[in-house]
């Protein structure tokens, strides 16, 4: 069984409860999605997940060996974590939404993964519409209106009983809820809780790959009659990562993603050491938590990047003062202590 009493336990612990608490917010917060302050909360809950997965890689909380029963109690909540990412990439705003529901569907897709392989859930994850026409094509069967009208029947039963199914989950999980509240509650009230929660999402992320599905054709059609905005500039392209433990991991991942990008956790620490969004191993521990003062460090450097992506005049402005000042003063040219 992966040892989750690692050194990693407590900063995981945290990073994972602040970017809950960011999410909870988003969730149920009043102000428009696609305001300034929401999606820069947005792209800080993102980046918290972010790095609660590498964390989760790092102390080898999950093996692929593993049954739910195996699972330790207090870990079962970090299995969310795809569909977590997936939830919020949708709210993205000044993104190509193309690129935008892409990303979340590699998430939500590697969410009902993973709940399978550990026996969550047995439900079919279905196939998005190129792999069926891909396999259509190749079978060179051509589908007949009655088999058009039985696979529509079969979605609707299906989103019936998802439904019902969904219904019941909130209901159980409000009781559980108030248990949960409870500095009694036993292990196996939260491992219901957690259960459930998982459960509740699963039907969440069919929903959302569906609504994904249906929103493909229309995306296609707008971009073919220019009815989807062009950005102001060129936007660097979302890239999905599926962070793993070890090479081979990667090599087995890699084979379920094709076209997705994957990394080890030390080719990720590295890309996000470059990216200035970790710290950097020479200088501090990478377990090491951020501070409440790097958090706004990070939402400031996040409101920065707004401001250039909307050409604002005055951050362009102070950035072209900036590297005028560094061309006319070197590092360390200032300083003259015990200089001859």
């Amino acid at each position: 069984m992966a040892n989750s009493k690692s050194t990693e336990e407590e900063p995981l612990r945290k990073v994972f409860n602040d970017a809950m608490k960011l999410f909870d917010k988003i969730e149920n917060g009043k102000e428009a999605t696609n305001s300034d302050a929401v999606q820069m909360t947005i792209k800080l809950a993102i980046s918290k997940f972010e790095k609660a997965t590498n964390l989760v890689s790092l102390a080898g909380v999950f093996s692929r060996n593993e049954s739910l029963d195996e699972l330790p109690t207090d870990t079962l909540e970090y299995l969310l974590l795809p569909a977590l990412l997936g939830t919020l990439n949708l709210k993205l705003c000044g993104q190509p939404r193309k690129d935008v529901i892409h990303i979340a569907e590699i998430y939500f897709r590697d969410f009902l993964q993973r709940c399978k392989d550990y026996g969550v859930t047995d439900v079919e994850i279905p196939k998005a519409a190129e792999e069926n026409d891909d396999k259509q094509s190749s079978s060179n069967i051509p589908q007949t209106n009655a088999d058009k009208i039985t696979a529509m029947v079969s979605s609707r039963e299906a989103k019936i009983k998802r439904y019902k199914q969904t219904k019941e989950l909130k209901e159980k999980l409000s009781t559980l809820t108030k248990a949960m509240e409870s500095p009694n509650a036993d292990d196996e009230t939260k491992r219901n809780y957690f259960t459930t929660l998982l459960l509740n999402y699963v039907n969440q992320a069919l929903d959302e790959l569906n609504s994904i599905e249906e929103e493909k054709p229309l995306l296609e059609y707008m971009s073919k009659h220019g009815g989807e905005p062009k950005p102001k500039r060129e936007i660097a392209p979302l890239k999905p990562v599926i962070i793993t433990r070890d090479a081979l991991q990667k090599a087995v991942y890699g084979q379920g993603y094709p076209a997705l990008p994957t990394m080890t956790v030390e080719e990720f620490y590295d890309k996000r050491v470059r990216e200035g969004t970790f710290p950097s191993a020479a200088n501090i521990p990478h377990t090491t938590i951020q501070s409440s003062e790097a958090d706004r460090d990070e939402a400031d450097q996040i409101r920065k990047e707004r401001l250039v992506e909307d050409d604002d005049e005055e951050e362009r402005q102070r950035q072209r003062s900036m590297d005028e000042y560094k061309d006319d003063h070197r590092r360390g040219w200032g300083n003259r202590h015990n200089r001859s």
